[in-house]
């Protein structure tokens, strides 16, 4: 049988992901290998779908789009007027990914999860 649920990221501590199930409160794991690539986009408190075979986690389904802090980015280089000139951005995910250089630390970003490429701001 096949299920979705939607799961709220709670933690991560050693490699082992914490969801919480928001309806009974069930607290479940999740190993790196069912996540992939999705750990660059978990943010604590925020609810994911994650779907279940015969009782299972097998996967979690992304959104298109993630909103995302930038904890780290270099201020953009005065006088730089080429078009299209981005700079590396330390997310609060861990994840670095090039953005405009108008964006500056502190600000929420939105982060496509496709390509990890940034798709504006929030």
């Amino acid at each position: 049988m096949t299920e979705r649920k939607n799961l709220e990221f709670s933690y991560e501590d050693r490699g082992v992901y914490s969801f919480m199930d928001l309806e009974t409160y069930d607290s479940i794991e999740l190993d790196p290998d069912i996540l992939e690539d999705a750990v660059n986009f978990l943010v604590p408190n925020t609810e994911y779908e994650i779907l279940f075979v015969d009782g299972n986690p097998v996967q979690l389904v992304l959104p298109s789009t993630v909103e995302l802090k930038v904890i780290e980015s270099p201020e953009g280089i005065r006088g730089d007027t080429a078009s299209n000139v981005q700079k590396p951005a330390l997310l609060e995910t861990k994840l670095t990914i090039q953005v405009p250089l108008f964006i500056k630390e502190g600000e929420v970003i939105k982060v496509n999860t496709s390509d990890k490429s940034y798709s504006g701001r929030s």
